[in-house]
């Protein structure tokens, strides 16, 4: 009986002492996956894998040690705009970055080119579909040579860029802390508007007005038409904003990329942007990262119309006839991008 319950107590022993190592096991492989998408937050230092011939220093390394006097100004502009992104995450992190391990899922707007080892997170009413212009003038081996001559539809065709989220797990965290990542942005609620018009108030837009205007109407709109119903062609902007604000829309998943947020596209919390470019300084940015890259004198940034884009004064026009409560639930929706790019909360706003 002696000798059973010590066997007994022996086996027990052992069970426990393989539990403890098939944990031990199971927590490093978590890490392991978790270290592999968790990018650098900090830069210090890094090696540069060559790219551009030896002794050439390509766009990063430009950025943060620069040897010609145009980038020293630039490299401080963009290191406060950065310190301004951090400085947001670490205030709001309950709210931005509840998830702490990026997938290929939040890797599909970030477009990679080999060439020059950049990496651009596309926010859509920002001047994307210039800078896919770019990206594909810039990685298509002498394919196109000048952006204007490549068709927006073409653009947009995801086949003709490379995302992030197409590489492995490996190859995505090597060009995350290797390539000169940047982004545009804007004035949170000028996109907001700018989105507004060009898929709801535009008659060829019928994709948006069915998927999205029909049943904005259904919902919102006492006594619809008929016609309202089955076009969704007429939808207001005060409708608009009810259904963004709606705790039902945010139960069926994310946004379009159209109206998403941009800390929600681009994941500025998690992955370290090298520049923040603004749509208001669009030319100067623009500039700022082909210079960097070393294309300047071969490749420009598209200059656009002034005359059609959405400006303060038009967003305040549009926001007249929202309610103060949707205008509130508004501003918390879009609050980490204005507070994140610095952008000042907007003076027509009725904000208790």
């Amino acid at each position: 009986m002696k000798q059973t319950l010590l066997e007994l107590m022996r086996m027990s022993r052992i069970c426990r002492m393989v539990l403890a190592t098939c944990l031990g096991s199971f927590i490093l492989v978590i890490f392991y996956f978790q270290s592999m998408f968790q990018p650098v937050m900090r830069r210090n230092s890094f090696v540069a894998e060559g790219c551009c011939g030896k002794g050439s220093r390509n766009a990063l390394e430009e950025l943060y040690s620069p040897t010609q006097t145009e980038f020293t100004a630039a490299a401080l502009l963009h290191q406060s705009r950065r310190e301004r992104v951090s400085e947001a995450c670490r205030a709001h992190s309950a709210s931005s970055r509840q998830r702490r391990v990026l997938t290929p899922a939040d890797l599909r707007h970030l477009l990679v080119d080999e060439t020059h080892r950049l990496i651009y997170c596309y926010v859509p009413k920002v001047a994307c579909t210039n800078w896919k212009r770019v990206m594909m003038v810039l990685s298509g081996e002498g394919k196109y040579a000048d952006p204007m001559q490549i068709p927006p539809s073409e653009a947009h065709v995801p086949a003709n860029l490379r995302a992030l989220s197409q590489y492995s797990i490996g190859e995505i965290n090597r060009r995350l802390k290797g390539y000169l990542k940047f982004l545009f942005v804007r004035e949170p609620f000028e996109r907001l508007v700018s989105a507004y018009r060009n898929k709801f108030t535009l008659r060829y837009n019928t994709s948006f007005h069915r998927r999205y205007g029909t049943k904005i109407v259904r919902r919102y709109r006492q006594n619809a038409t008929e016609e309202a119903l089955r076009s969704g062609a007429d939808v207001a902007f005060r409708e608009f904003a009810e259904y963004l604000t709606d705790p039902a829309t945010q139960r069926e998943g994310p946004l379009n990329e159209h109206w998403q947020t941009v800390h929600s596209l681009c994941h500025p919390c998690l992955i370290h942007y090298d520049l923040v470019g603004k749509y208001e300084t669009l030319e100067e940015d623009a500039n700022t990262v082909l210079q960097l890259a070393g294309v300047d004198d071969s490749v420009r940034f598209p200059s656009y119309s002034k005359s059609t884009r959405t400006t303060d004064q038009m967003a305040a026009m549009f926001f007249r006839n929202v309610s103060a409560r949707q205008q509130q639930q508004l501003y918390q929706l879009y609050k980490m991008d204005f507070l994140m790019f610095n952008y000042s909360t907007p003076s027509y706003l009725k904000l208790e």
